[in-house]
């Protein structure tokens, strides 16, 4: 089985060191950067299969980093762990919204940040939520198997989480789900989870979904369910 290829981009070389070792001891291919310009080739010519990305960078810092690499259709697809000092919840949500999968405050633990890329490219592998049954609201259909969503045949462009909470959702109408549960559900317990990184979420969902954005009701004080027919 081919290895893994993990991009590291961090611009303190005691901590690319620090993590290339443990990735290589754990059978990871490892190919490591300073600065978010060869972050941006480094991913374009050579895709990695996950991005551990620092965002206290010279030059393209992290942020913007992540976003060219969500917009762009060749790399939208990478998987992203966020490893930073700057642990505020700002940054925090700004790094989810972009399309971050995950996001590990420095210092951290290196068995915890191998931790966090396994699971992170386990969930890739498995591609489709426990279950894979294509869904239909009206003109809203939400197929699983495909990864897609569609509103009257035309696509919708959905981060992982977006798409994850909506089928989680939509899958049991009526079901009120707090917003640590959605965390879970989609990225395993113990997630750090701030009550607006998953707000941020949501409001980005509601907006692509237009008018069907209505269906996700928020429960006040609680958390999110999908409006019963």
């Amino acid at each position: 089985m081919a290895k893994k290829r993990v991009l590291i981009v961090d611009d303190e070389e005691d901590i690319l060191e620090l993590i290339e070792h443990n990735l290589k001891k754990e059978g990871y291919d490892v190919q490591s950067v300073a600065t978010g310009e060869e972050a941006l080739r480094a991913a374009s010519e050579n895709t990695p299969d996950l991005i551990v990305l620092d965002l206290m960078l010279p030059g393209v810092d992290g942020l913007e980093v992540c976003g060219r690499l969500k917009e762009d259709p060749d790399t939208r697809r990478i998987p992203i762990i966020i490893l930073s000092a700057k642990g505020d919840e700002a940054d925090i949500v700004t790094g989810l919204e972009l399309g971050a999968d995950d996001y590990v405050p420095k210092p951290f633990s290196p068995r915890v940040l191998v931790a966090r890329i396994r699971a992170v490219l386990r969930r890739k592998k498995a591609g489709v939520p426990p279950e894979s049954e294509v869904l239909q609201i009206h003109d809203l259909v939400i197929n699983p198997g495909k990864h897609k969503v569609t509103i009257n045949g035309g696509k919708i462009d959905l981060t992982y989480t977006e798409f994850y909470f909506l089928s989680i959702l939509a899958r049991r109408p009526g079901w009120v789900f707090t917003r640590y549960q959605l965390v879970d559900a989609v990225r395993g317990n113990n997630y750090p989870v701030t009550d607006r990184s998953v707000d941020v979420q949501i409001v980005g969902l509601r907006k692509k979904l237009g008018k069907y954005g209505k269906l996700i009701e928020t429960v006040r004080g609680v958390g999110y369910r999908f409006k019963e027919e």
